[in-house]
């Protein structure tokens, strides 16, 4: 049996995560996602970057991570996305809810 995984992907824009999480659905790749504005401090290029940005926050299973994170590396703007599996638990309601997306 598959276990679901969260995917949080950060984006600019709150525009790019809706197109992403709207395309990660038209694919069967994901069968929810939630938007969250976010302020994001980190090192890039030798200096410390802050940063409002948006977390797209995917529910999927294992096996779909590896697409997930590839169709999201083929049109994230960023050239260094964020795109990390975070394995989680779900009530038998809501997993099959999920399953069922992912295979209509």
């Amino acid at each position: 049996m598959e276990n679901i995984i969260l995917v949080y992907i950060t984006n600019p824009t709150r525009a790019e995560a809706k197109r992403i999480a709207k395309f990660l659905l038209q694919k069967k790749l994901i069968a929810c996602a939630n938007i969250f504005p976010i302020e994001s401090l980190y090192q890039w290029e030798n200096k410390i970057v802050q940063e409002k940005e948006f977390v797209l926050l995917a529910k999927t299973t294992e096996g779909q991570f590896k697409n997930v994170k590839k169709e999201v590396e083929k049109i994230h703007s960023y050239s260094v996305p964020c795109v990390i599996e975070i394995p989680a638990r779900a009530n038998k309601k809501y997993f099959d809810w999920l399953i069922t997306s992912l295979a209509a």
